[in-house]
């Protein structure tokens, strides 16, 4: 069964990931921190710079895959817990054409590409356990206040599928929440007896609660580039980038949770959601590139906001068992409905980035870019939207204006090249906590065969962040410290 929501259940979090792009791309690129945005001669420098495509000398061709090892350390309540896992992807593919000029004129050059990557790999488990100090009833509970007891109740003929069916088209996501925790025990209404009770109490006591909670995601954000670049004068570069984006995102999680304190009616719950996404959207990039001295290379680049439209399906089960005067029980609600959410848009942040290169001659390079974006343009749409309206006041007073810093060089020893490069992320919040700095060290090398180029890299990066269980009534938070190790291999063709 399907049920088209009223309502939303997006968080700040949710268009953090979502508008997420990190640095991925060819083995060259990465090895190099991605600080390519006064420099050409690779397919992923034109996802920073557009007019990278205008340095190529002659049409190329490249394609990356990845293997991307991560390690979550995760600490709840003081209880540490650790989980690996490897993926391996297809990062990256394109092509530059290159047409020359004509003699008579200082356009010397036109170049018309196309560029994929895979801009974000949202794969990512961890395993969090200990013994909090909020029930997993606080949830439901504060969903449930100001909803009519008569919402909840099963009607003569109603089912379980029936009624969180009706509650998600008619009265929102909250309902379908109040539901749950009222079918399954975890709460109940103060007044039983009145069917415009809209006050209630959870059904666990106490402020010790063993909790394992489970987190699985899959899926990527991919950018496609058409890129059209010229060079004017063997001096200035320009380019403009026209992006497709997409997202194909799935997250389940599962909290399990016992407590046997003497007060409580249920002593243990299993509380189950599993999320689809699937997003489409557009953006555009303007970039030039000036050689200001057979050595010095200036860039400057702007990144629009990317405009994106995002569908999102929530399914939804939990299993109680409790004890009462007849024993033990156990409950089950598995409605078996899919509740499909209204299509929203979202705007990411337009950045702009300042680059300079310096050229050793043939013989190596040093790069640095620098870019700024302001998360707290970060929006929800459409704004007239009361949630949205709130979930955007909320981004204006968590979310911060961030710097990003990236460097890298490269040594050449005839046809060999050696790679390595730093960057550094600042957190988007406020308090650093909720999601904290990205650092990330990268290491590469290469052979040129003439027309066939090979690239390796190692690149690894660090981010720890404060993962909130739920955004409502349980929000205790596990603090998950992930480090992402990827090897990179780019095979370059020249036509």
């Amino acid at each position: 069964m399907i049920a088209t929501c009223t309502t939303y259940a997006q968080s700040i979090s949710d268009a953090l990931l979502y508008g997420n792009s990190n640095i991925t791309g060819t083995a060259r690129f990465r090895a190099m921190g991605g600080a390519f945005g006064a420099l050409g001669g690779d397919l992923s420098a034109v996802g920073i710079n557009p007019a990278s495509s205008a340095i190529f000398t002659r049409g190329t061709a490249s394609f990356t895959l990845a293997t991307d090892t991560y390690d979550n350390d995760v600490s709840y309540f003081g209880t540490q817990n650790s989980l690996s896992d490897t993926d391996i992807s297809f990062n990256q593919a394109g092509g530059v054409f290159v047409i020359e000029g004509s003699t008579s004129s200082k356009w010397n050059k036109i170049t018309l590409g196309f560029n994929y990557d895979r801009t974000a790999n949202f794969d990512d488990d961890f395993f969090a356990s200990g013994t909090g100090d909020t029930s997993i009833s606080s949830y439901f509970s504060e969903f449930a206040q100001g909803v009519p007891l008569d919402l909840l109740e099963l009607l003569e003929g109603e089912t379980i599928s029936s009624l969180y069916q009706f509650l998600g088209e008619e009265e929102g996501f909250g309902a379908q929440q109040a539901f749950l925790g009222f079918q399954s025990f975890l709460i109940d209404p103060v007044d039983f007896d009145d069917p415009n009770n809209s006050t209630y109490i959870p059904n666990t006591a106490g402020t010790i609660f063993d909790q394992e909670y489970s987190f699985a995601s899959r899926g990527y954000n991919g950018k496609a580039s058409f890129n059209i670049g010229a060079q004017y004068d063997e001096k200035y570069s320009f380019g403009l980038n026209l992006n497709s984006h997409f997202i194909d995102y799935t997250q389940s999680t599962v909290l399990f949770e016992f407590n046997d304190n003497p007060a409580s009616l249920i002593r243990s719950a299993r509380f189950e959601n599993n999320l689809r996404t699937i997003g489409n959207g557009f953006s555009f990039q303007l970039g030039t590139i000036a050689r200001v001295s057979d050595a010095l290379r200036l860039g400057f680049t702007y990144d629009s906001p990317t405009w994106l439209t995002i569908s999102e399906e929530v399914t939804q089960r939990i299993t109680t068992i409790g004890e009462d005067n007849d024993g033990e029980f156990s409950t089950t609600i598995d409605p078996r409905v899919i509740n499909v959410f209204q299509d929203y848009e979202l705007r990411t942040p337009g950045k702009y980035t300042g680059s300079i290169a310096y050229l050793f001659g043939k013989q190596g390079l040093i790069s640095f870019d620098y870019s700024y974006s302001d998360y707290t343009n970060l929006t929800f749409r459409p704004t007239n939207d009361p949630f949205f309206r709130d979930q955007n006041i909320a981004i204006e007073n968590t979310l911060k204006a961030v710097s990003m810093y990236r460097v890298g060089g490269e040594y050449r020893i005839k046809e060999w090249s050696l790679r390595a490069g730093y960057r550094f992320e600042e957190s988007p919040y406020e308090d650093g906590q909720t999601l904290g700095d990205l650092t990330g060290y990268s290491v590469g090398g290469g052979y040129n065969f003439g027309n066939v180029k090979f690239d390796l890299a190692i690149d690894r990066s660090e981010q720890e962040r404060n993962q909130q269980l739920f955004t409502t009534g349980l929000t205790s938070a596990a603090t998950v410290d992930k480090s992402n190790i990827a090897v990179v291999a780019t095979l370059t063709l020249s036509l």
